[in-house]
């Protein structure tokens, strides 16, 4: 079974390098300059993508949600007011895709209602992302599956029952399935990476991992576990405010991370037992029995 897809000019799968992402999300809190800055460090730590997240926040609010007052940057402002203060428009996401092309980083969003996928298809990027907050969202599925773009479906606060029902309104040949948990930052005993292999025997498509954890290491171990697609929040400073930054890397933290990754990659090797050149010095002084 060949697990695999094409983002943008990079095949993602089994047998070709992880594909690393930088999620920005809404970490720029309404700065331009901020996300250019993160755009600029993500391709200095080696990343091969960056995200943000679209929505319509006139949709996107819960109704409930949209008059509760909350402490901001920007002051003492309702939950709606804010949310339209960290959305980008036309004019930054033209900027910010001129920005990803000098800097060769491919760019995409999670794209949270219909009209936000319309809005997207201004821009040619490589795929969409279907947060886990939407995998019930079947109109918002079938939406997307329209545009024939490639479609990364993150799994989180998801039963094995809901997603069977997602994939439904998928195209399986053009998807990937990422393991996740929507804990913010998220503790390692709620991690169970064995999910990864889990969808993996499940499921006939690539599998990705998009991490909420403290630390590098673990998502390390989701690459040796099988998936092909590590996603991070990445961030100037963790005491940035926000509500994604305690969970996210800081540049540095994303220059290791890529390292441990690719480091990851070479040592799994590809699981066929052969006595390598370096180990004869040893069998030649070590060994009684030939």
């Amino acid at each position: 079974m060949t697990r695999e897809l094409k983002l943008g000019n990079r095949m993602v799968g089994d047998g070709h390098p992880v594909y690393i992402v930088g999620e920005i999300g809404i970490n720029h809190n309404g700065s331009l300059e901020i996300a250019k800055q993160l755009i600029d460090l993500a391709a200095w730590a080696g990343a091969d993508a960056i995200k943000f997240q679209k929505r319509t926040p006139e949709l996107a609010v819960p109704p409930d949600q949209r008059d509760k007052m909350r402490e901001t940057p920007w002051g003492y402002i309702s939950y709606m007011d804010y949310r339209n203060k960290v959305e980008f428009g036309q004019k930054e996401y033209a900027e910010i895709d001129a920005h990803c092309k000098t800097k060769g980083l491919d760019w995409f969003v999670s794209v949270w209602d219909e009209p936000a996928v319309d809005f997207m298809e201004k821009f040619d990027t490589p795929c969409y992302k279907i947060p886990s907050a939407s995998l019930t969202d079947h109109a918002l599925l079938d939406h997307v599956r329209k545009t024939g773009r490639p479609v990364v479906l993150s799994t989180g606060m998801s039963t094995m029952e809901q997603i069977d029902e997602a994939i439904k309104h998928v195209d399986m040949g053009n998807t990937m399935l990422t393991h996740t948990t929507s804990t913010y930052p998220c503790e390692p005993e709620e991690l169970n990476l064995r999910m990864i292999q889990t969808l993996r025997e499940k499921f006939p498509c690539p599998v990705g991992y998009s991490g909420h954890e403290v630390g590098l290491v673990l998502s390390a171990v989701a690459v040796a576990m099988g998936s092909c697609f590590i996603e991070r929040h990445f961030t100037l400073d963790r005491a940035m405010w926000g509500s994604d930054q305690a969970a996210s890397v800081e540049p540095g933290g994303m220059q290791k991370l890529v390292k441990y990754i690719r480091v990851t990659e070479q040592a799994l090797g590809d699981g066929v037992k052969r006595v390598y050149d370096s180990e004869r010095p040893s069998m030649e002084k070590l060994r009684r029995a030939k």
